[in-house]
């Protein structure tokens, strides 16, 4: 296949801060992006389930992302925010510490990680953009909401 018959993958990651790092999901997966309230706490449930809510009648689970991924909490500055994404038919809040922007790429962009950082959290993720700005680790929903 030539160059010209290949068709460039064009995809949206709808992109957040955990702690300094910056991170994308794809944006097909965003239901809606909300506040974080009245979430009420799972008895024996893993750490990085925050709890359930409420949202218009229907109960989700309430995961915190960076806990998730083992990373290091960081101090709640008022601007942490649920990202209600859709898998496997159900509807899933992502505790984030902030959110950023929209940046439209291609999948091809998409690099895999560095070497150095192949560790366990490897999973997570599905690689790596560059943009001007700043790096964004692009995550693997299916393995972070893996039970």
């Amino acid at each position: 296949m030539n160059h010209s018959e290949k068709s460039d993958s064009e995809m949206e990651l709808a992109t957040f801060y955990l702690g300094d790092a910056c991170c994308g999901i794809n944006i097909l997966t965003v239901q809606e992006i909300n506040r974080l309230n009245d979430v009420t706490p799972v008895p024996l449930a893993p750490d990085y389930v925050k709890g359930i809510m409420n949202l218009r009648g229907q109960i989700i689970t309430v995961i915190d992302v960076g806990k998730r991924l083992g990373m290091i909490c960081c101090a709640d500055t008022g601007q942490r925010r649920n990202i209600i994404v859709r898998h496997e038919n159900e509807s899933i809040g992502l505790v984030v510490d902030r959110i950023e922007d929209v940046i439209r790429t291609r999948t091809e962009d998409i690099e895999k990680p560095p070497a150095n950082v192949r560790d366990i959290q490897e999973r997570y993720f599905d690689g790596v953009l560059k943009t001007d700005k700043r790096l964004v680790s692009v995550l693997n929903l299916a393995e972070v909401l893996r039970a």
